[in-house]
This record gives C-alpha cells, structure tokens and sequence, in this order.
C-alpha cells in the first residue's frame, strides 16, 4: 500500500510503497480517505519528541471505511484504568504505531467509530486528537456552567477551535485571544463575544476590559503571558493548558492563586469514554468542524509548511 513516510528530521514527506497490513486479533484495519494534520506531526519533523525511530508513518487522525462503513479513530492508545491519568504505556497513534497517513490503518476495534450523520469525512477526519483534547479541557477538566465567561486564547488552531465551539454549544460567553487581529475577527463571525491581539502593547489593559474576567481560560502556551491570564481569573475560576508553547511559567503568585481560590489544571487527550461523549456532544449540537484547508496526498508539505508558519484558522487535511 502506499504511505507519506518521513525518514528523517527535517526530510520532506514522501509517498512511499510500504508493506500491506495484516489482520490481527481484536483490531481492525481501516482504509482511510481522509487524515488530518496536527503540530504534534510538525513538531516530528522538527525532531522535537524524545526516541524517533525512522521511516515513520504519522499521522493521529483520520476517516475512512471499515466493512463499507463510514468510521473515525480515536487515536489515544492505551489510556489505562485510571481516569485521572494515562497510564505508563500511553502512546498516540502516528509515532511510534504507524499511522493515518497511509491507505490503511491498523486500530484496536474498541477505538473505531461511526462517523456522526450530519459530517462529511473531511470533517470527521478533524475530530479526533483535537476535539478529544479539547473536550476534557473544557469540559471535563474545568466543568463550565451556562453562562460562564470562557477565555480561549491562541484561536485559530484545532484544539482551540473545538473549545471555542464547545464552550459556544454549552450556551457560555466566549472570548479570545490571538496574534492576529483577522483571526479575531473570523471568531468574533462564529459567535465570539470579543478578542483581543495579544501582541498588542495595550493587552493586559484591554483583556481586563474585555468583560471584568473570565470564569474558565483555556490555554496552550503558558509562558510569561500566563501572569496575564491568570490576573483575569475571577474568583473561583478555573485554568487548563493543554500544552507549553512559550516556555515554563515565571512568578506564579501562590497567594493570588489560593485567596481567589483559582484552580488550575494540566490536560492532555482523554480517556475511552470521554471520546465518546466528545462524539456525543459533536452529534447533539450538530458542530461542524472548522477546516482551514483541503490538500491532496501529493502536497502534503505545502499542508505542513501552512501549519509550521501558523496561518491556518482550523484543520488541514493532507
């Protein structure tokens, strides 16, 4: 079969003939249609994750086909018996198990799903790794009510859209942050309440007038930046980062933190279940997956270089 295989850090991916998948006992093999870019399969090419071990076929989301029917992946392998961490053996599909850049994916059957009615599979492809880490954020991890002001910044990515259209679901005001004022405004079109450019020299000023704080924040970069989202955590409020883009947090206050008694949490994917009531809220609200742009197989480095320089506003798909 054929498959967009990367041999090396910094190499271009390339379509390569590799061996064809056998069956084995409790998986399945899906044949893909459609498979979905994330940073995590930036930053492998940038060799930025520990034990690379080439040529490695990437790739955590995807859509295709299992006996006719149309299916999605859930890509978290491995979760474990504790829904509060991932075990020691977690692993996510596309490095180091071969993944959904290719014809066909091998897939334990319990992590194979139908792909809700009201997607194209184009859409259901951008579901997976981003709306899973997305969903236990938002609302697992931080449990916001209607109503609540909920701070998504960094928007334009996957995860941070599919917590904007979640908080946005769930009947809560919606604010965000970004580097580009175009991006704010393309959110403030889908139903955001405000935003404001974080590159701007009057952003700590013009995030505290924003809407007089911010019930849930949801963040991924930390970084010296986070001091400005946490002085805008009202009290009682809740913070969850999904990743660290700028670096360790200097001069976190703990008496800030525990006289506005602001709780703050780390996340990363979800577990079985939370996927699928993830899928579940997909279905009941109709949400539509936001895609940045649609490219063939053949120009899948053009998708990764629109991905590394941050343009897109949602998914690409190779």
């Amino acid at each position: 079969m054929k498959a967009l295989v990367l041999e090396g850090i910094g190499d271009e991916l390339r379509i390569k003939e590799v061996p064809d998948l056998h069956q084995q006992e409790g998986y399945s093999i899906v044949q893909i249609e459609t498979a979905a870019l994330n940073h995590r399969d930036v930053w492998i090419t940038k060799g930025k994750y520990p034990k690379l071990q080439f040529p490695l076929i990437m790739g955590s989301d995807g859509a295709g086909y299992l006996d006719g029917n149309p299916v999605l992946i859930n890509p978290s392998l491995n979760w474990g018996e504790n829904p509060a961490v991932q075990a020691k053996d977690y692993r996510i599909l596309g490095m180091p198990d071969q993944g959904t850049y290719a014809e066909a994916v091998n897939i334990p059957s319990r992590l194979v799903h139908s792909v809700p009615e009201h997607l194209t599979m184009e859409e259901a492809a951008a579901v997976p790794l981003a709306g899973l880490t997305a969903y236990r954020a938002l609302m697992v991890k931080c449990k916001p009510q209607p109503g609540d002001k909920v701070l998504i910044s960094g928007i334009g990515g996957g995860v941070a859209l599919f917590a904007f259209q979640f908080a946005l679901a769930h009947e809560c005001d919606v604010y965000v942050t970004s580097g580009s004022d175009e991006k704010i405004q393309q959110s403030i079109a889908l139903g955001a309440s405000g935003g404001v450019n974080y590159t701007d020299a009057q952003f700590p000023e013009k995030l505290a007038d924003l809407c007089g704080g911010f019930d849930v924040i949801i963040d991924s970069a930390a970084g010296s930046g986070f001091t400005n989202l946490l002085k805008n955590c009202k009290p009682g409020g809740r913070i969850s980062f999904y990743g660290g883009t700028q670096g360790n947090i200097p001069e976190l206050n703990p008496q800030f933190l525990f006289w506005r008694q602001i709780s703050i949490f780390g996340s990363t994917m979800g577990t079985d279940s939370e996927f699928i009531e993830m899928l579940q809220f997909i279905k009941i609200h109709k949400i539509h997956p936001i895609l940045d742009s649609i490219y063939p197989i053949e120009e899948a480095n053009e998708a990764f270089q629109r991905m590394a320089e941050g343009k897109q506003f949602g998914k690409n798909r190779p």
